[in-house]
């Protein structure tokens, strides 16, 4: 994946932001790359967000890490309880998750924070192939945001799980069982507002909305979220 050059736009996107950088992060060397996900690969529940940010994922190399929308989501994974630090700040900071992995249908920073759907399709095969190597043991999917959605579904369906006719949309609080299209395990498909500053700023999304939201993800993977360990 990280050798990806298959979106012309995305490429020199997150290259030209390299280059550029932010004045706060003149001294580092971006990764610059696609972005792969993050957390144990036998996960029981999986995160579904967007895409990198330019100067976040971008620059640190790991999901969600040195972005605002990363600060918000890990420190509620901290708060209850898988996630082993509050803060995502760098590759190499000690950051763990604990029964959760995070992804994203889109791995390269698009502009504007806004990748298209063409973009969407033919990134959508690693996602696929990321949910596959999940199911073993995946039993809870929360997405963030309807991009996402509509990108997980398909994606879902390939791995091997049936989706119901029609389609759900995204909403909110969304929930959906899936049956597997074999005698897998089913799956519970989730639905949450994405994290972005957008979306917290205008009260779209806030930290007790995110906080139910992953505890009814981590309650249907089987998770017993609780105190962060020491």
């Amino acid at each position: 994946m990280i050798d990806c050059r298959a979106c012309p736009r995305l490429v020199a996107w997150r290259e030209e932001a390299a280059r550029t950088k932010r004045r706060a992060f003149r001294d580092w060397t971006y990764w610059a790359r696609p972005v792969p996900g993050f957390g144990p690969p036998d996960a029981p529940l999986a995160l579904v967000g967007l895409a990198p940010a330019a100067h976040g994922g971008n620059r640190t190399g790991r999901i969600f890490t040195g972005d605002p929308s990363g600060d918000l989501l890990y420190g509620a994974l901290h708060e209850i309880g898988l996630a082993s630090r509050p803060v995502s700040e760098r590759v190499g900071d000690g950051l763990e998750l604990y029964g959760v992995r995070i992804t994203n249908p889109v791995h390269c920073a698009p502009p504007d924070n806004r990748p298209n759907a063409v973009e969407r399709t033919t990134c959508r095969p690693w996602l696929e192939r990321e949910l596959v190597l999940l199911r073993p043991g995946l039993r809870a999917v929360l997405v963030l945001g309807g991009f996402a959605w509509q990108a997980t579904l398909p994606a879902l369906a390939t791995a091997g799980w049936q989706l119901p006719r029609p389609r759900p949309g995204f909403a909110h609080g969304a929930r959906i069982a899936l049956a597997a299209a074999d005698d897998g395990p089913p799956l519970t498909l989730l639905g949450c507002y994405h994290v972005s500053p957008r979306n917290t700023s205008t009260g779209r999304l806030t930290r007790p909305m995110l906080l139910d939201a992953l505890g009814a993800a981590a309650e249907a993977a089987g998770l017993r979220p609780g105190t962060p360990p020491a």
